[in-house]
């Protein structure tokens, strides 16, 4: 059973830092584009971050450019996010996904083929 963990996610002041890892098991790894998502209760989930198979070509939401940077390591298959400059805006559960097709993980958050089950994120002011 293919399994996605996060971990690294807990509470920060505002400007602080966070860095999430996301471990995936039985999960021919290379062969799918990651994404991270994150939701806040009463709103829906949003993509924060996806990288491509390859690890060539990335995207960012607007509210997260220049301060969070996605990245994978193919021979680990662990994908990572690293969040700077953090603001309470940022507080969410943030979801590792990861799919088949680009166009469906940079599409939003709809039915990508594994979701993990998500870690906090809490910044306070």
């Amino acid at each position: 059973q293919v399994q996605l963990v996060e971990s690294g996610g807990g509470l920060v002041q505002a400007g602080g830092s966070l860095r999430l890892s996301c471990a995936t098991s039985r999960l021919t790894f290379s062969m799918y584009h990651m994404g991270w998502f994150r939701q806040v209760p009463g709103k829906e989930r949003e993509l924060v971050a996806a990288i491509i198979r390859g690890g060539s070509l990335t995207e960012y939401t607007d509210s997260v450019k220049g301060r969070f940077t996605i990245s994978r390591e193919n021979d680990k298959n662990t994908v990572d996010l690293q969040m700077n400059s953090l603001k309470p805006e940022d507080t969410a559960v943030y979801y590792c996904a990861a799919d088949e097709t680009w166009r469906t993980i940079t599409g939003g958050a709809g039915d990508m083929d594994y979701w993990g089950k998500g870690t906090l994120v809490t910044v306070s002011s």
